[in-house]
């Protein structure tokens, strides 16, 4: 009997040295924020931003950034900091190719040495939004902006690394916390009667619950199964224009609340011209999923099942 609990405990005690550890950047981003949710079961989450004092999770640092995989040696990087002002980053360049391709170059570099898993998220605006068809991984890139630029570069630097890598691209992401175009669309639809919304821009929008989600999933996959790093495409299933996507939502909006509320009467569609914006906006944001599906054995879900969900719970 002694033996075996003599034999139970080196057990336990071999599979406490065996948790995953997992460094997640950017944990109160719209993404980040859910991926302290969906990775807490994969094992030990350190999860950081640019304001965290023991371990630096500042991009903007990114020599102390790798000194942190360093110290930490986790198994698995998550990097959903990013510079996301799309706008903002043509007139701050430098802050942003420091923040989407520097600090992600740095911490693929350190992976490498250590021999983690880079998990990193991109974005549709790496390609130049031209024709109607969904954008497939390995399809010619050419970004409009700077930010798509910064994005792309980022990418490049982890491939070229040789890390352990997953680069997720997605787009038109939202979130029940935080500031969306669905609690844009309702505040106004309160104030005014007519809207005007851009109907030639596609893509499909996307829940960061989604993003997550699909992101622990891939993390536990890769740990299992050879040769599924690489780049994905990750969005919701299906398709819309922004105006679509505002329409749907103030029709939904008024069926989880039918009392009157929201002034509006009319949506009008509207080319982007009607919008002008510093960062050139790609027309065709629409992200071909296939090879994500059948990698990681995933039904990506229609957009409106999570806009749907997001809504019931802000309403």
């Amino acid at each position: 009997m002694p033996d075996q609990v003599w034999g139970d405990k080196q057990a336990a005690q071999h599979e406490q040295e065996h948790i995953l550890k997992i460094l997640l950047l950017g944990k109160n981003g719209q993404v980040g924020w859910e991926l302290q949710r969906s990775l807490a079961p994969l094992g030990q989450v350190l999860a950081l931003d640019r304001h965290s004092t023991e371990f630096c999770g500042d991009l903007s640092q990114p020599e102390r950034l790798a000194q942190t995989v360093r110290d930490w040696r986790p198994d698995v990087i998550v990097n959903a900091a990013a510079h996301t002002a799309v706008d903002k980053a043509e007139s701050e360049p430098e802050l942003a190719r420091c923040l989407n391709t520097t600090a992600p170059a740095a911490l693929a570099q350190a992976a490498a040495e250590i021999g983690a898993w880079l998990v990193h998220y991109s974005t549709d605006y790496v390609f130049n939004g031209h024709g109607d068809q969904p954008w497939r991984e390995g399809d010619a890139t050419g970004p409009l902006s700077v930010y798509g630029q910064s994005k792309l570069e980022g990418e490049q630097a982890i491939i070229a690394s040789g890390c352990k890598h997953l680069v997720f691209r997605t787009s038109w992401v939202y979130a029940a916390r935080g500031g969306n175009f669905a609690k844009t669309m309702l505040r106004l639809a309160a104030e005014r009667e007519r809207l005007t919304v851009i109907n030639d821009q596609h893509g499909a929008p996307t829940g960061a619950d989604l993003i997550a989600d699909v992101t622990a999933h891939a993390i536990r996959s890769a740990g299992q199964k050879t040769g599924l790093g690489g780049i994905y495409h990750l969005v919701a299933a299906g398709e819309t224009t922004w105006h679509g996507y505002a329409s749907h939502v103030i029709a939904q909006a008024r069926q989880i609340q039918p009392e009157p509320g929201l002034k509006v009467s009319e949506i009008a569609p509207v080319p982007t011209t009607a919008f002008p914006t510093p960062a050139q906006r790609p027309l065709n944001s629409r992200l071909n999923t296939h090879k994500l599906q059948e990698a990681f054995g995933l039904v990506l879900p229609p957009w409106q099942q999570g806009v749907n969900r997001m809504l019931a719970e802000i309403l």
